[in-house]
């Protein structure tokens, strides 16, 4: 955090307290005489901290429910506190569903310059490879990557060959549960170091996929799904055309998000950025259980979408 001039926000009450989670980089809470502050401490992936910057304040500008953008630099990013309720990991109410869609429409509608970045590398195939790794070296979830190796390899192939109908629209990229709060039932959007262009089906497909769902794919709330895609329609977004690239971005973000991760596992060791080894070793166990049942039931979500008459 030394790369952040924090002094600008007031004499500090405290020292700054670490908020426990983060599945990519590390939180603190500081409270000055000024106010409270999120600091992040971003870890060492190559993130456009100057352009989100911009683009966050440019949504904060037009109204979107966000924490205030402070400050940002290479290493850091400052906000406003923001008190809220933590949105669990299941369904949520449609009315909350239908707001979050009406504000990726209100995102996608402003007019912020970006320029396009490097094309994205190839989804990886090692997998097997990584399995073997995981079995030499006693992982705890190396038998269930050994028995899926070849589905995860098949996930990269459709990763890379699955069609995005367009349009491309600058977005958060990473709307969550774990990256939302619930202030008086309605939604504020957090984290927003991932922004950038991305397919809109994409953007869609993820979202509302994730705010209609529990831990699993065994409680999906079709309504809730489809409250996402009113409030975009309804605050002036067009929907795509149906098909699989709806959830190719999501399967796409689980699979690098799981090999990250894994890497960080196989290392063996506390990193100086980021979670602790101990979140590394659950976020692996999640993706190997879940990325396998999530491309089986590729077909049975696509029934979700909206279909022409």
């Amino acid at each position: 955090m030394d790369d952040v001039d924090l002094a600008r926000l007031g004499t500090p009450t405290g020292p700054p307290v670490r908020i426990s989670g983060g599945f990519a980089n590390r939180m603190y809470r500081l409270d000055t005489d000024q106010g409270s502050y999120a600091v992040k401490e971003l870890n060492l992936r190559p993130y456009r901290v100057e352009d989100v910057f911009r683009f966050e304040q440019a949504a904060f500008a037009a109204g979107i429910p966000m924490p205030e953008p402070i400050a940002a630099s290479r290493h850091t990013l400052v906000h406003r506190w923001v008190e809220g309720e933590k949105v669990p990991e299941e369904p949520v109410p449609q009315a909350y569903a239908y707001e979050v869609g009406e504000i990726l429409a209100r995102l996608h509608a402003l007019d912020v310059a970006w320029a396009p970045g490097p094309a994205e590398e190839p989804a990886a195939r090692d997998w097997p490879e990584l399995a073997g790794r995981a079995t030499a070296t006693g992982q705890p979830w190396a038998a269930g990557l050994t028995a899926h190796a070849e589905t995860f390899s098949a996930i990269a192939r459709l990763v890379d060959t699955c069609e995005r109908p367009g349009p491309v629209v600058l977005t958060h990229r990473d709307i969550q549960p774990w990256n939302l709060l619930s202030r008086r039932g309605r939604p504020v959007v957090l984290d927003w170091e991932l922004s950038g262009q991305l397919d809109l089906s994409g953007e869609l497909g993820s979202t509302a996929l994730s705010l209609a769902k529990g831990p699993g794919f065994d409680d999906i709330r079709p309504e809730v799904f489809r409250a996402v895609l009113d409030g975009y329609a309804a605050a002036g977004g067009v929907l795509p055309p149906p098909g699989p690239s709806w959830f190719v971005y999501l399967i796409g973000g689980w699979l690098g998000h799981t090999r990250w991760h894994l890497l960080r596992c196989l290392a063996g060791v506390e990193a100086s950025t980021g979670p602790e080894l101990a979140l590394s070793h659950e976020v692996v166990r999640d993706g190997v259980r879940g990325l396998p049942e999530l491309f089986a039931r590729l077909p049975e979500l696509q029934e979700l979408l909206p279909h022409s008459d």
